[in-house]
């Protein structure tokens, strides 16, 4: 009977819990519950840290960007006023400009001109700066000036050195034997061109120099070491260690060096204007004299969407070769 009694409270007990079983809430589902809303609030949390700098993108670049297309699909008077879409009529008017095929060949000069030589003149230079040498912390310094200066300062100086009547290049070249009577260097668009160039490859220099010079000091001793008691000469160390070492500094002092060079407006505006006529003009200058002198802004407005367009296609041309070299090697 004891046993009966015994065996029915621990039926009895076992139903109880089983029915507060099924009436308690399971715990580890609230748990993982939980675990899932900390794991989400734990991945938004990198947007805290780029919010601001994608606000920054999203009103620097993405914006202006979507409104110079609308811009130059709309049709806008002279003063600004907006009298409605104008679809492809200003990219049609632009395109059948007689200029524009000379302005486009030559700023494919200006770039691929300034690039090369800004780059080739600044690996000897930052060579030359990562030797030891007396006083080279001072040329270092005196290095940084043309880059510290006003872009636009530099081009109007280089403007009056220039000059037929007062300018000291003209005495200079007079005074060694050179000329004979003094040139007006910027009337004729082949020389202005070329003195454009000259200036823009001066105001280049430093940055890229010193960009390839910090990639120099990247490089370890060791690496050349190995090289000399492999038996390798100057020339081979360079061409088979320094260089395929510097291509990172290269890749970035190029890509940086093409999109400040294509859109150099400062140089050419101070010392030619783009003249005469459009004989110096390149896209940047070109689009300016749409918008300010021939008062279209429309048209303006797809000149520089076609600019944007020419400036992607080179860098990623130029990416691509770079990248293919470096699958071939």
């Amino acid at each position: 009977m004891a046993v009966q009694d015994t065996t029915t409270h621990n039926t009895g007990s076992g139903s109880g819990s089983r029915a507060r079983e099924e009436r308690t809430p399971v715990t580890p589902a609230r748990g993982s519950h939980h675990a899932r809303n900390s794991l989400r609030l734990r991945a938004l949390e990198p947007l805290l840290w780029l919010g601001p700098a994608l606000a920054l993108i999203l009103g620097v670049v993405i914006w202006p960007v979507v409104e110079m297309v609308r811009t130059s699909l709309m049709d806008i008077s002279s003063t600004g006023v907006t009298r409605g879409f104008a679809g492809s009529a200003n990219y049609a008017e632009l395109f059948a400009e007689p200029d524009l095929p000379g302005v486009v060949l030559r700023t494919l000069v200006w770039v691929v001109g300034v690039v090369t030589v800004t780059i080739t003149v600044s690996l000897a230079l930052a060579q030359l700066l990562n030797s030891r040498f007396p006083g080279r912390r001072m040329v270092r310094w005196a290095l940084i000036v043309p880059w510290a200066a006003s872009v636009l300062m530099t081009a109007l100086t280089w403007r009056w050195m220039l000059n037929n009547f007062y300018g000291v290049v003209n005495r200079v070249l007079m005074d060694v034997g050179i000329l004979d009577k003094p040139v007006n260097w910027l009337a004729h668009p082949a020389q202005a061109f070329a003195w454009m160039m000259a200036v823009a490859v001066f105001v280049s220099l430093p940055f890229t120099a010193f960009v390839i010079l910090s990639g120099l000091g990247t490089i370890p001793a060791e690496v050349y070491e190995a090289a000399r008691l492999d038996g390798a000469g100057p020339a081979r160390t360079y061409l088979s260690v320094t260089l395929p070492l510097l291509r990172p500094s290269l890749l970035v002092a190029a890509i940086i060096n093409v999109i400040n060079v294509f859109n150099s407006f400062p140089v050419i505006w101070a010392m030619t204007r783009g003249g005469p006529g459009f004989a110096t003009d390149t896209t940047t200058t070109y689009m300016y004299k749409l918008a300010f002198d021939n008062q279209a802004v429309g048209e303006s407005a797809a000149m520089a969407v076609v600019n944007f367009a020419l400036i992607l296609l080179v860098v990623l041309v130029y990416l691509r070769v770079v990248r293919r070299r470096e699958e071939l090697s």
